[in-house]
Order: structure tokens, then C-alpha cells, then sequence
């Protein structure tokens, strides 16, 4: 399996582009995705009670099992907490959307998917956003998967795309995407959109089963603040183009490609959190039960003291294991093995002896293992976090204004 490049369009017969219709102060804010053949779909979607009408929309799609010809996805306009009006505003916009996908691709039946993210509240009217789209439309090719990732950035620094290729027999088989998030990011669906693509043929079913397996040790796996937004989804679309069929031969590499995909674009989503300088990684092992140590990772990635102090480069364990303590996790300190980056500094119970200095140097750089054994059974899991600075309060005090 190796690294390609061409993102959302590196698999076969898909095409891309971004386009401004001006929802956002400047740069890119409409990107669209096509197939040059329909498409199977999956998707998992933000679990949020206040759930946007385009996701709810395209959530009830993937559930039918309509063939996808394409996506919509805007940034600057959550359309969410908009009421009827706001639903009726982005039908109208997918509606024009399979219009101009037909015009651009004539013979390529299926629906239209939609993702928007921004500010909740805020309606995005059809007119606002048609020349965009018919722009995008006749400007989708292989080459624009760039200009659709950087569409989609909201408070995002940088665009994040990922692809993959395996080979089966004499064909080669792809799978590539893009992401954004930066901020409201947790497990369950943060403020996040994640769009991938494959030309491995597959039906519906199993696509999904596929993608909920992914993002579940992947998309949720992460956290930079602990909050889930109400527009968040991860779409998967497979064409079939690359002439190989998902069966017992090509399925451990497709899931293995898959995983990889969406494991890169959920790291940098976190890489990329709001004023993030570290990535950090929160490892459990030894748990009584997996439930246990996903609890257990998850209460010490979004404790603001460890947070804090890994921003600031404080080795102070005690705030680690004080999250570690109040998780609901089972926990035995006389069992509890605490690792910071290779050094143990917590064992039997009792600090370890130490060079305060090698533990500086462990929370120093820009990524951060932190690793528990809970010394009580076979249970592990695994949570990137990114650390609490200074920015992430001035970004999100200014947000809506």
C-alpha cells in the first residue's frame, strides 16, 4: 500500500472543484465532488439533537440507499437552527447542484449529497451560492481536489486531503479524501466534514459497514475540546471504476486502505486543532474493559488542566492521573503505570525517581505520548488530542463576530 496524491480525485473517475460565492469574507467557500459513473454511499453523521437539514437530509439518502452522483459542500454557513425555511433553502441548493452535475455529466444518474459548516443560525439562500455551483460544475476535473479542500476550511490553517493505492491481481484500487475541523471537534462527529472517495465496487451495505468500522477507531478517536457540532459527517462514495469488486480477496486491504485514509485526515483535523501547537496521543491499556479505557482516554484528552499543561510543557503528571481518577473508569492506583513519552514517572502507587528534565523534554515537542497500564485486564484504546493554548480562547471569543 503506498501514499498517492490527487486527494478526494486520486481514485479513478472522480472529479472536483472549488468555487466563491462569497459566504465567507474571502477565498474558496463552494466545492463540489462528482462521479463520472453513480455511486454506492455511506456515511456516519454529528449524533447532535440540533442536527442541520442538509445532514439530516443526506443521512436519510445514505439510509435509502440511492445512488450518489455527487456531493455540495459550503463553509462560512452552517444552515443549521434555520427551521423549515432553511431546510427548504438547501434542497433548492441540491436540487441545483443535479442539475449541473447533469449538465457536466450527462448519463450519471443518483442524488446529491450536501455538507455545510460555519456559523449556526444563518440561512444560505439558493441564490446566494448558484453561479458558484454552476462555476464549480463546469470546472470539475482530476486537478481540483485542491481547490475543494481548501472550499470546506472554516478556522482550519490548511487544507488535508490523503490517498492511498492496492493492488489486486493486475488492477490497482484507490482510496482518497479531504477533511476539515479545527474546532467543536469530539468522538460521536465534531464540527467536522470528511468527503472520501474509491473506485472499488461495492454495494451499500458493506460500504457503510466498512466506513462505521473506520471511523470509529479513527473520526472517533479524536477530540480537541470536547464539544459535537450539528452539521458533522463523514461521506464515503464508491464508484466500481477501478473494475475490482470488494469480496474476500481485496477486503483486508480495502479496510486497511480505509483506515489509513481516514486515520491521517482525523489526525490532522487535530494537528490543525484551534491554536494547537501538539498532537497528543493517549494510549490505555490494561483496562478492565474496552468501554473502560476508551472512558479513561477520553476524560484525560479533554481535561483542561492536562490540556493546559501540555501547552505549556508542564511534565505534571498529577493532573493526568486526576482525570484518569474521576473518568468512571475502573482503577486500582497500586496497579496504575504511567508513562510520558518512554519515561515512567508513576508506578506501585507512588512517583518513580526521575530527571525532571527528560520529563520537560518529553511534553517538549510537537507530539506527545502519554501511556497508562491499568494493570486490570485486556481493554485498550486510544485518543489524539491536541493541547490548550492561549489562541484557541481568542478564536472562539471572536467566532461570531
Amino acid at each position: 500500500m503506498d501514499l498517492v496524491a490527487g486527494g478526494v480525485c486520486a481514485a479513478t473517475g472522480f472529479l472536483a472543484a472549488g468555487a466563491r460565492a462569497g459566504i465567507k469574507a474571502e477565498g474558496l467557500d463552494v466545492a463540489l465532488i462528482g462521479s463520472e459513473r453513480p455511486c454506492a454511499a455511506a456515511g456516519v453523521f454529528t449524533r447532535n439533537a440540533f442536527i442541520s437539514p442538509c445532514a439530516r437530509i443526506s443521512r436519510d439518502r445514505v439510509r435509502a440507499g440511492l445512488p450518489v452522483r455527487g456531493v455540495f459542500a459550503n463553509s462560512g454557513c452552517a444552515n443549521a437552527c434555520t427551521g423549515p425555511a432553511g431546510e427548504a433553502d438547501i434542497i433548492a441548493i441540491m436540487e441545483r447542484t443535479a442539475r449541473a452535475l447533469g449538465e457536466r455529466l450527462p448519463g450519471v444518474d443518483g442524488t446529491v449529497l450536501a455538507c455545510q459548516t460555519g456559523v449556526i443560525g444563518r440561512r444560505l439562500t439558493p441564490d446566494r451560492v448558484e453561479d458558484a455551483i454552476d462555476a464549480a460544475a463546469s470546472g470539475l476535473s482530476r486537478a481540483g481536489a485542491a481547490d475543494a479542500a481548501r472550499a470546506i476550511m472554516t478556522t482550519d490553517t490548511r487544507p488535508k486531503e490523503c490517498a492511498v493505492e492496492f493492488t489486486v491481481g493486475d488492477r490497482t484500487v484507490r482510496v482518497g479524501g479531504m477533511a476539515k475541523g479545527a474546532g467543536m471537534i469530539a468522538p460521536n462527529m465534531g464540527t467536522m466534514h470528511a468527503f472520501i472517495t474509491t473506485d472499488i465496487a461495492v454495494e451499500a451495505r458493506a460500504l457503510q459497514a466498512a466506513l462505521a468500522a473506520a471511523a470509529d477507531e479513527t473520526f472517533n478517536c479524536i477530540t480537541v475540546d470536547g464539544d459535537t457540532s450539528t452539521s458533522d459527517a463523514v461521506l464515503l462514495l464508491a464508484n466500481g471504476a477501478s473494475g475490482v469488486a470488494l469480496d474476500g480477496t481485496s477486503r483486508p486491504a480495502f479496510t486497511e486502505a480505509l483506515r489509513v485514509v481516514c486515520q491521517e485526515l482525523s489526525q490532522a483535523i487535530v494537528r490543525d486543532g484551534e491554536g494547537a501547537t501538539k498532537l497528543v496521543e493517549i494510549r490505555i491499556e490494561g483496562a478492565r474493559t474496552s468501554e473502560d479505557a476508551r472512558r479513561a482516554a477520553r476524560t484525560i484528552a479533554e481535561s483542561l488542566l492536562t490540556k493546559t499543561a501540555m501547552f505549556g510543557g508542564d511534565p505534571n503528571w498529577g493532573r493526568i492521573l486526576a482525570a484518569l481518577g474521576r473518568s468512571g473508569a475502573e482503577v486500582d492506583p497500586n496497579r496504575v503505570v504511567l508513562d510520558l513519552g518512554g519515561l515512567v514517572l508513576f508506578r506501585n502507587g507512588a512517583a518513580e525517581s526521575y530527571d525532571l528534565k527528560s520529563a520537560e523534554r518529553a511534553v517538549a515537542g510537537p507530539e506527545v505520548a502519554v501511556h497508562l497500564d491499568l494493570g486490570l485486564g485486556a481493554g485498550r484504546a486510544t485518543m489524539w488530542t491536541c493541547d490548550l493554548s492561549y489562541d484557541y480562547v481568542r478564536i472562539n471569543a471572536e467566532y461570531h463576530t
